[in-house]
């Protein structure tokens, strides 16, 4: 049956402006995105094949890609873009709710970083530029590579951490493997731009490597 002929009180849209957002499930949240289902099903059993695809784990679901997605009967292109857009704003929102505060920890510098960097299959090389009361300036993705490095440039490091009047940075990439080893081109990296940055007085606070909900800094284990 579709929704249009459903009871007014269990339709996804007149339920949340009766009884507010926080009332509606997982499925009728994304029913809502989709706006319509297909012959066969209402737009909420349509949601509820999505969320069957991840055992309804919202986490397994922002790792999805449109090729992910469309591979659900009824969700064309169109569909799949809306859902990972907004799970993407719901990204955005954690890590700008995150950034309001000054940097105190490597658990910190987690949060912001997990929802960019966890899900991704390549690896990324990011800076964060901070002032001297340890407030983020500014965040730089300075690389991206594929399933194990990436290949960084110190000066350009080094040459905006002087453009930002920065006090200190901190390093951030991810491992796709899962893997929260600590390589030898790690240590590497991590020396070499420290070494870079001390010749301007410039601190390196911590180098940080993110992987699926974990991660390890370099600060907390002493390699510093």
């Amino acid at each position: 049956m579709p929704i249009s002929q459903w009871d007014i009180d269990d339709r996804p849209r007149e339920k949340l402006l009766k009884n507010g957002i926080s009332s509606l499930s997982n499925a009728e949240l994304i029913a809502i995105l989709l706006g319509t289902g297909t012959r066969n099903l209402s737009a909420v059993d349509l949601a509820k094949s999505i969320l069957q695809t991840t055992g309804s784990n919202l986490h397994l679901l922002g790792k999805a890609t449109i090729n992910d997605l469309k591979k659900v009967n009824g969700i064309g292109e169109a569909k799949a873009i809306t859902i990972m857009a907004a799970l993407e704003i719901g990204r955005r929102r954690k890590e700008s709710d995150i950034e309001q505060t000054k940097i105190t920890s490597s658990s910190h510098i987690a949060e912001i970083f997990s929802p960019i960097l966890a899900d991704l299959p390549h690896e990324e090389f990011w800076v964060v530029y901070l002032s001297r009361a340890n407030n983020i300036i500014s965040k730089v993705k300075h690389s991206m590579g594929g399933t194990s490095s990436t290949i960084l440039d110190v000066k350009i490091i080094i040459k905006q951490a002087l453009e930002n009047l920065s006090s200190a940075i901190i390093l951030v990439h991810n491992h796709p493997s899962g893997s929260l080893t600590v390589s030898n081109h790690d240590k590497s990296v991590t020396e070499k731009i420290k070494q870079a940055a001390k010749l301007f007085d410039i601190s390196l606070y911590d180098h940080v490597i993110i992987s699926d909900k974990k991660y390890v800094s370099f600060s907390d284990e002493g390699l510093l």
